[in-house]
């Protein structure tokens, strides 16, 4: 294998982890700094749901390994609200809310689009065509940010770049619509990645590589955010990257578990690193060592009633790492 492999969580801000992935007693405080011990990659979900603190993706960027990288969920405003048309604003402030800050720590921004959008190759050419292609392309167009960041935070827009280098995209489709093999194309001509999706059978799958980054989500096999994934499974997965991996032409393979609702997915995503040889020491042992967690049906300290769908979204207002999506 000759790509650079990472194995990585759709975020780690989550109170039902506790005592399941966190050990008893860890401190909240440093949830980030147990997680990016244990993976080499994690996804900011919460850039998703509004803009961050400049100071949030500095503190972040700090707590983590120095071989540890963020990827950043492109906010909703773009991709579920403005649906990819006149998005020039949006974008700028997007990108001065901090992430160039990230340094080298950087990863792939993964842009999702909603069931309810379907394949326009007018709108999503437009789309792809505004994405800066690199992060000084990037602080160029963050430069273009209104007051919204000083207004909301009191800090300072973050309009230059920590480092110079390129800026890859990941695009998750949920719509049938993008089976389609114009798109397939339109994603190679951009060099923008196709998310290779695993969700239950709830939304579309496509398996195309379009990049030579190979970026997959799995959200669970047999229920979405919720089921954890057997032996055979992870066996399977692990076929995947290595052949990912071994191609030519493939520089990076990305694999997030967003299956978080029972503790699954840090559990699922160390299972798979280890079968790929790329399995790193945690601070503190796990609650319950190589996993997965052994109760499927309840969660430890579950009120009764409860389910994990339940647990998982309870939060109304995400934290950055948290909320599954």
């Amino acid at each position: 294998m000759t790509a650079e492999i990472r194995i990585g969580l759709s975020g780690w801000n989550y109170a039902h982890w506790r005592s399941v992935f966190y050990p008893r007693g860890w401190p909240q405080r440093r949830e980030l700094e147990f997680a990016g011990a244990a993976v080499n990659a994690l996804e900011i979900n919460g850039s998703f749901y509004s803009l961050q603190r400049p100071s949030s993706y500095r503190r972040w960027r700090d707590t983590v390994p120095d071989d540890v990288v963020f990827a950043v969920k492109g906010s909703r405003y773009i991709t579920h609200l403005l649906k990819l048309g006149d998005i020039d604003q949006a974008l700028a402030n997007f990108l001065a809310s901090g992430l160039l800050d990230l340094g080298p720590k950087l990863g792939p921004l993964l842009w999702q689009l909603p069931k309810t959008t379907r394949y326009d190759p007018h709108r999503l050419t437009a789309f792809l065509d505004r994405l800066p292609r690199d992060t000084e392309a990037a602080a160029h167009l963050a430069a273009g940010h209104d007051d919204r960041l000083r207004r909301r935070f009191g800090e300072e827009p973050v309009t230059s770049a920590a480092v110079s280098a390129p800026l890859r995209h990941a695009l998750e489709v949920r719509s049938d619509t993008f089976a389609d093999d114009g798109f397939y194309d339109l994603c190679r001509r951009y060099d923008v990645a196709l998310v290779v999706a695993d969700t239950a059978r709830r939304f579309v799958w496509v398996d195309q590589v379009t990049s030579d980054l190979v970026y997959v989500r799995l959200h669970g096999d047999q229920e979405l955010y919720v089921s954890g994934y057997t032996d055979a499974g992870i066996d399977h997965w692990a076929g995947r990257v290595a052949d990912w991996a071994s191609r030519p032409g493939v520089r990076q393979v990305h694999v997030y578990f967003d299956n978080d609702a029972w503790g699954h997915a840090p559990y699922d995503a160390r299972r798979l690193a280890a079968r790929l040889g790329i399995d790193r020491p945690t601070p503190a042992p796990l609650p319950y060592g190589d996993g997965p967690p052994p109760e499927q049906g309840r969660l430890r300290g579950t009120p009764a009633g409860e389910d994990a769908a339940s647990v998982a979204t309870a939060d109304p207002a995400p934290a950055p790492g948290d909320a599954p999506g």
